[in-house]
């Protein structure tokens, strides 16, 4: 992807919601009977997602933006081939817990990313103490993942510095024949686990919730079928905001849902913070006015661990240095996401200092560079928006991973006016 210096004026629709949509189609196979899921996001992630549910027993009709799934309900069969998880770390947590519910073998695994940067150790420590047969084939705590249900109700332990696992525990004892009690260490990407119990209120799974640290899962839940509308993405909105702000141009954002529980909700109220001019108005738009220099500062990332990447590029056109905070799970992405900013924005002429849960981006003039992806889709975005602002011409390599959450960006910010091929 090439990309020059850049001016944007006008207005464009946001992508469909990644997590909910992954969400969504798990809990219609969860489900008694047939669901209907619309405005469904269309990316590897997602279609991962189908076929392994499929591979549990669920019947998925794709008709236009919707999905009609027929679900397996609280009885998933075993799978009749390895699931591959693709590029999806919820796919391959989410799934894995699943799995633990089935009296027989599964493995697991995915892409280079899954089986070397995922780490998968909390949560198979989480199904071994539930009774459950779960290990790494390759004894390091990654994929690929063999799984041996069943796993039965009790007590564990365990830490929740990634969402993933705690969302995944508390899925599959939703499921099992009596109370299960969670106790969680290290707790954190609280909004995220909370995306999660927000499914449980809207199914009727009966829980209780002691500030995310406590958790009891009252077990024997039956779903029925039900109709879901997928929101906005807020982690793929930061992206159009973040070009406008650092192009110092006015765009409009549509089909933006302002109550949200996503982590990245929380984003739009830190930049209001630093100085942008930001505003809902009616009918789900979001406009992004000209603003003068944003601010830095100290901002803690874990609510919206996602925007890491974007914050950083935004970091380089502050009036003063931004220090971004208790960042450590970044590194256990698609990327390291920490380490990968640090060193493609450098190539731009940034000056960033890398912690091991920080960074510290100061103000940069940033210059067109042969840049890498690293495979990570919030990379190459981020690098991407930071190019917008740069002097000269930027490259970047591998940029179809952009696929996973915003299939269209290069044609909604070619709409907008980017100077983007």
């Amino acid at each position: 992807m090439r990309i020059r210096k850049s001016n944007l004026f006008g207005t464009i629709k946001v992508p469909p919601s990644k997590s909910q949509s992954l969400r969504a189609i798990l809990f219609a196979s969860l489900a008694e009977g047939g669901s209907l899921i619309k405005n469904v996001l269309d990316s590897p992630d997602i279609r991962a997602m189908i076929h392994a549910c499929e591979l549990l027993g669920a019947s998925v009709q794709k008709r236009g933006d919707y999905l009609e799934i027929t679900g397996f309900g609280r009885n998933p069969k075993v799978p009749s081939d390895i699931i591959d998880a693709g590029n999806s770390g919820i796919v391959l947590r989410f799934i894995s817990a699943i799995l633990a519910l089935v009296d027989g073998y599964s493995v697991i695994t995915g892409d280079h990313s899954i089986r070397f940067n995922r780490p998968m150790q909390p949560l198979l420590d989480a199904l071994n103490q539930l009774g459950a047969f779960a290990e790494s084939t390759k004894r390091d705590g990654f994929a690929p993942i063999i799984i041996k249900g069943k796993m039965i109700n009790g007590k564990v332990l365990m830490d929740g510095k990634d969402s993933q696992p705690v969302s995944s525990i508390l899925i599959a004892s939703s499921f099992l024949k009596g109370m299960t009690e969670i106790e969680v260490k290290n707790s954190g990407e609280k909004p995220w686990v909370q995306m999660t119990l927000d499914w449980f209120d809207l199914l009727g799974i009966s829980y209780l919730n002691d500030n995310f640290e406590h958790y009891i899962v009252h077990g024997n839940a039956k779903i029925s079928s039900f109709e879901y509308t997928v929101p906005c993405d807020y982690s793929s909105i930061a992206f159009p905001i973040a070009s406008a702000l650092i192009t110092k141009s006015e765009v409009v954002l549509e089909n933006v849902s302002e109550d949200s529980s996503q982590g990245d909700r929380k984003l739009i109220d830190q930049l209001v913070l630093m100085g942008a001019e930001i505003e809902f108005e009616k009918g789900g738009r979001l406009k992004v006015k000209v603003s003068d220099q944003l601010k830095g500062g100290v901002i803690d990332v874990n609510d919206f661990i996602d925007a890491v990447p974007v914050l950083a590029a935004l970091g380089c056109y502050a009036s003063s240095k931004l220090h971004l905070t208790n960042a450590a799970i970044a590194r256990n992405k698609e990327s390291d996401r920490l380490s990968s900013m640090k060193r493609e924005l450098e190539k731009m002429g940034a000056k960033i200092e890398e912690r091991e849960d920080a960074l510290i981006i100061h103000p940069s003039k940033l210059k067109g560079a042969h840049l890498n992806s690293h495979n990570d889709h919030r990379i190459a975005m981020a690098l991407s928006v930071a190019a917008m602002g740069a002097s000269g011409e930027t490259m970047i390599e591998g940029t179809e991973c952009i696929q996973k959450t915003y299939p269209h960006f290069k044609l909604e910010m070619q709409k907008l006016g980017a100077d983007i091929q």
